[in-house]
């Protein structure tokens, strides 16, 4: 059930902020925030939506409005669209809520496909509808999208991730030619990080040893890249020099080449034997 807890300002302009929870959720709730942002944080967790917001209150003197919600259960995301329709000051949405799973499709109970799939294309198509209806009648403001490195490289084991990550780069890019076209301000961004130092890969059951510290990435860079870009005009922003160089890399490649590689490579990257499932809510 939404839980919704309000204290807005009048002056300031409004970020909503999808799994804000923890990892680049949260940063981009704190970046935000020093950048004079007032937020509406989204997720699950309300302990650590208030544990944020009186962080970014005290630190930021940002007001912040809590929608304890999960975008998996239809009540609960249509509450989240009604906001972002009626937010007079919304400025930004960033569709960050996700999670990821570590098995094969075949093998992973449905429940948890159908809930990636939920999450990652509904909920993020449902909320930039909502939130473009908005902008768009005033002509400013921006979607960041949430998407990952892996949405160029189809993996073994993570086929539900891969898919509906290539789902949000392509729907990104379709919206970024049609507010083009129209002649919009209205900016939208498909961010795609590769590996990022947060609790999702902890719980995830991802060995950070088994990758090289060079390519782990604090998530206070990515989110900086990402406003960058967003500054910029960029469609997709790959922060880190070495993932823009793996992901021209795997544009280039032909996909026989690249298949082979990733069913050829290291067969897991589990710490456990059983598989296992984490959020971003």
């Amino acid at each position: 059930m939404l839980q919704r807890e309000a204290k807005m300002s009048e002056a300031k302009p409004l970020a909503v902020v999808t799994g804000a929870s923890s990892g680049i959720g949260a940063v981009f709730a704190r970046t935000l925030a020093a950048r004079g942002y007032d937020l509406a944080l989204v997720a699950r967790r309300q302990d650590r939506l208030r544990q944020i917001a009186d962080e970014l209150g005290n630190h930021f003197h940002a007001n912040c409005t809590l929608l304890c919600a999960d975008l998996t259960r239809e009540a609960e995301l249509r509450s989240v669209e009604e906001f972002l329709i009626g937010a007079a000051h919304l400025q930004l949405l960033v569709n960050n809520a996700g999670f990821g799973t570590l098995q094969r499709f075949c093998d992973a109970p449905i429940e948890s496909q159908d809930a990636m799939h939920r999450l990652h294309v509904l909920a993020t198509m449902r909320l930039t509808h909502a939130a473009l209806r908005n902008l768009s009648a005033r002509n400013q403001g921006a979607i960041i999208n949430v998407s990952s490195v892996a949405a160029f490289a189809p993996r073994p084991g993570s086929t539900s991730y891969y898919a509906t990550k290539a789902w949000i780069n392509c729907f990104t890019e379709g919206l970024y030619l049609e507010l083009k076209s129209a002649g919009s301000r209205v900016r939208v961004q498909a961010l795609c990080p590769g590996f990022t130092l947060t609790e999702f890969h902890d719980v995830l059951g991802i060995d950070r040893g088994f990758i090289s510290r060079g390519w782990w990435m604090p998530a206070e860079e990515v989110v900086e890249a990402s406003l960058q870009g967003l500054e910029k005009g960029k469609l997709f922003v790959v922060p880190g020099l070495r993932y823009k160089l793996l992901v021209s890399l795997l544009r280039l490649l032909p996909r026989g080449v690249l298949h082979f590689a990733l069913t050829k490579g290291p067969a897991s990257l589990r710490r456990e034997r059983k598989p296992q499932g984490a959020g971003k809510q």
